[in-house]
């Protein structure tokens, strides 16, 4: 029998292997009941970042509804398709659900509209980008160890969270398309000087299995979400070829099904579809690469835990379906501006007034340097719950926008 440590699951010669980390920045003792991507996961559920995550809006504000999905939510159904795909492709599980867990620490309130915010206003000083922003949080602005700043993650972890959707850098060092206009974000490019994540490769297979697990997972809450707030109808969803099979398949075999049944059919199929997709094909193109070891997924050449051609499409016509009908949703968009203000007079206020800002906002910030004012006014106001939010602006404004 084999017996192998802590109740660990089988895992390929291609996974990442904990007890094969490439380590953390700052060394520590070997764990007796723990792997060290385990030791991640569990620092990612106890740090601050994660918990605000319960008050930040996917798309709408925290207030619209208790039955819609929040950032905590949201990443917690990504973490279980998460799971489930490593589990199915002989990757590492703990590794991908730290990864599924920390893929949105660095989002601000409000949704997206609060990372255009963020991103228009510190356009002078480097600009704002989520994943950078999640590498901060990881590794400056958690403050919970005596020895250091942030969670000291290992490498592997750091890696997937900054290259989960790609290479940031091609081979000659140019920045890839995604980047092209305004360059790697400057978290980013000053954390790679003191531990090198090589920007230039592909994340490893559990990056890459976080990463589509998120794509699954917003596809199907959205339709969910979009359809409970009469954003759509669910007959509307006919438009898209996947979601029309699944629909005729729900009521050919229950024809009178009540609303809620069918739209959890619709989506709990959707995720099985998708899954179950992205399973096969990532057993064809392993097959087709026959890896030895992580580095060899990371030197692949292109993605090895994806779509296939014909569930890209699917995916890509659902996420047109939800941009013309929900986020681009005449109410949403109401709801979106009024937060835009939100958010940017409170940059406005705090970067103007920095003693408004909590006594350990201030600390060590020197007025005179203007882009490491702006950064950590951003930083503080990414870190912010949708509520904290709406409260700063009714403590320094006279008016505050009803978001709802």
């Amino acid at each position: 029998m084999i017996v192998r440590p802590f109740g660990e699951r089988w895992r390929a010669p291609y996974a990442c292997n904990p007890w094969a980390s490439r380590g953390r920045l700052y060394p520590e003792a070997v764990s007796p009941t723990r792997s060290d991507f385990q030791r991640d996961r569990d620092r990612i559920i106890h740090s601050s970042a994660f918990r605000r995550l319960k008050h930040k809006t996917q798309v709408f504000v925290y207030h619209e509804g208790d039955h819609f999905r929040t950032r905590l939510t949201h990443t917690i159904e990504v973490s279980q398709i998460a799971r489930a795909l490593a589990r199915s492709l002989g990757l590492d599980e703990d590794l991908a659900e730290a990864l599924a867990l920390s893929h949105d620490l660095g989002h601000t309130p409000f949704g997206h509209t609060g990372e255009d915010t963020l991103e228009e206003c510190m356009a002078a000083f480097g600009g704002f980008d989520h994943n950078a922003q999640a590498l901060r949080v990881v590794t400056r602005l958690e403050r919970r160890y005596p020895d250091y700043d942030g969670l000291n993650l290992t490498w592997e972890t750091l890696e997937g969270l900054v290259k989960h959707n790609g290479p940031l850098l091609e081979a000659d060092g140019k920045p890839t398309l995604r980047y092209a206009a305004r360059g790697v974000p400057l978290a980013i490019t000053e954390y790679n000087v003191i531990q090198d994540l090589e920007l230039a490769t592909f994340a490893s297979g559990e990056a890459q299995a976080a990463a589509i697990a998120d794509d699954i997972a917003y596809d199907a809450h959205d339709i969910d979400d979009g359809l409970r707030a009469g954003l759509f109808r669910i007959d509307d969803l006919r438009e898209v070829p996947l979601l029309n099979a699944i629909l005729s398949e729900i009521d050919d075999r229950w024809p009178n099904l009540d609303l809620s049944r069918r739209i959890h059919e619709l989506t709990r199929r959707v995720i099985t579809r998708f899954v179950e997709d992205v399973v096969a094909e990532g057993d064809k193109r392993i097959a087709a690469l026959n890896p030895q070891s992580a580095k060899d997924i990371r030197k692949a050449g292109e993605t090895v835990i994806c779509f296939s051609d014909g569930m890209r499409e699917a995916d890509a016509a659902i996420k047109r379906f939800l941009y013309a009908r929900m986020y681009r949703h005449a109410e949403v968009m109401r709801v979106r501006a009024q937060a835009d203000d939100v958010l940017r007079d409170l940059f406005r206020r705090f970067k103007a007034e920095p003693e408004l800002m909590p006594e350990e906002w201030q600390a060590d910030l020197p007025r005179d340097d203007e882009p490491r004012l702006a950064r950590r006014v951003a930083d503080y106001i990414a870190g912010m719950t949708d509520r904290y939010a709406i409260l700063e602006h009714r403590r320094l404004f006279d008016v505050t926008p009803d978001l709802r």
